[in-house]
């Protein structure tokens, strides 16, 4: 057994409703699930899908935060700021009717329930920016790629449980793209992001995936996983601007693959400067 220290935490992340802007802290809790509160809530349609950024990228102009700390089976009071400023309480009687009426339809703020199947919208005309579908996806185009995908049960996640990114696969990617590329891990929205070695630069994870991450005292993260990119790493937020040059390189330097999903092996707290070890 080989296990060599590959870097320190240097964000850590958590988004508390789908696809809207999140919270970069200095500690989080992680359960089972991952990271506690994280994607505990989303929007959904009149006609029951969640809604996304990858089709609606409106949604990363609303932000979310909790007041307090979640903890599992009792989040805490939950704040979402609209794209003017406002402040909106999750738990007021009219906050669905008020982000209905800024996206300008019907909308409802859901919890994430164990047992309720979900599906998430996309748009395949535009889901890997302008990459045709089927350089991403052979076997599908536009027309025949559906419209919507399955989450995992009880969950509003895409994929895995958590979600874990190396600073020197941003830093290769600013070198394939160019300079001016805004490479903030933001676009990615990891849960956790490590800080490697200075230099040491590629698609860094691809030497994680046959392993085990040991982060802190006690978390364990495992059966880590590819993580496949979509048209939300290109959009506009906050200060970020649209670049589609990001999908583009990932599809064609690395099959479309940035970071990794995985599940958790051990749970705990881990704090901002922990470190990452890799047990192989």
């Amino acid at each position: 057994m080989e296990r060599r220290q590959i870097g320190v935490v240097k964000d850590l992340f958590r988004y508390p409703v789908k696809s809207m802007r999140g919270e970069r802290l200095s500690e989080v809790d992680i359960g089972v699930h991952g990271v506690i509160g994280d994607r505990a809530y989303a929007l959904r349609e009149a006609n029951g899908r969640i809604v996304t950024a990858k089709k609606r990228a409106n949604m990363l102009e609303f932000g979310a935060r909790y007041d307090a700390p979640p903890v599992p089976g009792a989040l805490a009071p939950l704040r979402i700021t609209l794209p003017d400023g406002r402040t909106v309480p999750a738990q007021a009687p009219d906050a669905s009717a008020m982000l209905s009426a800024v996206l300008g339809r019907p909308v409802v703020l859901a919890r994430a329930q164990s047992d309720q199947p979900n599906q998430a919208e996309i748009d395949p005309a535009t889901i890997f920016g302008d990459v045709p579908v089927e350089i991403v996806k052979p076997g599908f185009t536009a027309a025949t790629m559906p419209d919507s995908f399955t989450l995992p049960p009880g969950a509003f996640f895409d994929s895995g449980s958590i979600h874990v990114l190396a600073s020197g696969t941003l830093a290769h990617l600013r070198t394939l793209i160019g300079a001016d590329a805004q490479l903030d891990p933001r676009r990615f929205r990891p849960n956790i992001l490590v800080e490697t070695e200075p230099g040491v630069e590629g698609f860094l994870e691809d030497d994680w995936l046959e392993g085990t991450l040991e982060v802190g005292e006690s978390v364990r993260i495992v059966q880590m996983r590819p993580t496949l990119r979509c048209v939300m790493t290109t959009h506009p937020q906050a200060d970020l601007v649209r670049d589609l040059r990001i999908l583009r390189t990932a599809v064609q330097h690395h099959h479309d693959h940035i970071g990794v999903w995985a599940s958790i092996g051990a749970t705990g707290t881990v704090r901002v400067g922990d470190p990452v070890v890799l047990v192989k």
